[in-house]
């Protein structure tokens, strides 16, 4: 079964920030934030134990425990097991950094392995509070690709999380499997596998407004030759477009924020939200199933709904294009 047939629609909810992410967020905000998902229509919530050691599927499974479970689909990650110890030392995120510091204080265990994915979704569930996940994806193997330490992660769930993932596919327990990164390698390497063959794949940051050359070399054509999908995660590349100091989890340097500044422009001089160009490029690809930005405020659904819905004239893409600020490789959306 391929994503676009188990997703419910093309927006999602990201809840990094229901984790705790940047910032300690009020449980009734959080809350709200859910609910005004809920009555916008997304039925696509997608989790994972690392935002905030637990603390989002926690909130997330408390929140959705009055709706009907075939009414909505979830997806988690696996990689990372919660204990239920304490964390003595700096958590260890990479590139992530102190990114949850607000979260629940649990010691996060990083493991591919075989036993701790299956202990990681036994864990995913009694939070969550669900008896079963729609789709899993692998989470972070490839936070260090410049060394072999990435490669030594990816072998571990080759082994491991892959095989788990795929037998729970098979007997019809998890609906796909897949992987969910802010790298390309790992998903290219991936596809050339044989077996095990994942269902698609969760890329956050990696096909944006600001940054999709990379993706659209190798991994987009060969994703759509196979028949796989993506789900965009980050498609405000972590803030920074929508008018957030944030890129990369990390502060927006002064290139990124020069060149968001130039999108800003032409945005205005077309009368196009920011939002609405972020959202509706990076779903304009046919492999794209759908977008889940992240939110902690109930305005902000909102927003994210009127954008997907839009009138974006052709003109901004083509000026867009001319400004060398979107590869002439990407697909446009419908009519422009």
């Amino acid at each position: 079964m391929s994503l676009k047939e188990i997703l419910p629609g093309r927006l999602g909810f990201g809840t990094a920030p229901l984790g705790n992410m940047f910032r300690a967020i009020p449980d009734e905000d959080a809350r709200a934030t859910v609910e005004a998902a809920w009555d916008q229509g997304v039925r696509f919530f997608d989790t994972a134990p690392v935002y905030g050691a637990g603390l989002a599927e926690e909130r997330l499974g408390q929140m959705l425990s009055d709706k009907p479970r075939d009414a909505y689909v979830l997806s988690t990650k696996v990689g990372r097991v919660v204990l239920d110890e304490p964390e003595t030392e700096a958590p260890d995120l990479g590139e992530k950094g102190s990114l949850f510091e607000h979260g629940n204080p649990n010691k996060v265990l990083h493991s591919w392995t075989a036993e701790n994915t299956e202990r990681s979704i036994e864990g995913s569930l009694k939070r969550l509070g669900t008896d079963r996940l729609d789709v899993v994806w692998v989470h972070d193997i490839a936070q260090d690709i410049y060394g072999d330490a990435w490669l030594q992660k990816f072998e571990e769930a080759r082994t491991g999380a892959f095989r788990v993932l795929s037998r729970l596919r098979d007997e019809g327990v998890i609906k796909a499997w897949g992987l969910g990164v802010n790298r390309t390698e790992p998903i290219e390497l991936t596809l050339d596998l044989d077996e095990p063959q994942p269902d698609g794949f969760l890329l956050a940051g990696r096909y944006t407004l600001l940054d999709h050359g990379h993706a659209l070399q190798r991994l987009l054509p060969k994703a759509e030759e196979q028949g796989v999908g993506m789900v965009v995660g980050g498609p405000y590349s972590s803030g920074v477009l929508v008018g957030g100091a944030h890129f990369e989890y990390q502060q927006a340097p002064a290139e990124i924020v020069e060149r968001v500044d130039k999108i800003k422009a032409l945005a205005e001089k077309h009368g196009v939200s920011v939002k609405a160009a972020a959202l509706q490029f990076v779903l304009a690809h046919p492999v794209s199933a759908a977008a889940v930005p992240g939110a902690t405020r109930p305005s902000r659904i909102a927003e994210d709904v009127a954008a997907l819905n839009e009138v974006v004239p052709a003109e901004f893409w083509h000026d867009l294009r001319a400004a060398h600020l979107i590869s002439p490789a990407a697909p446009l959306p419908a009519g422009a």
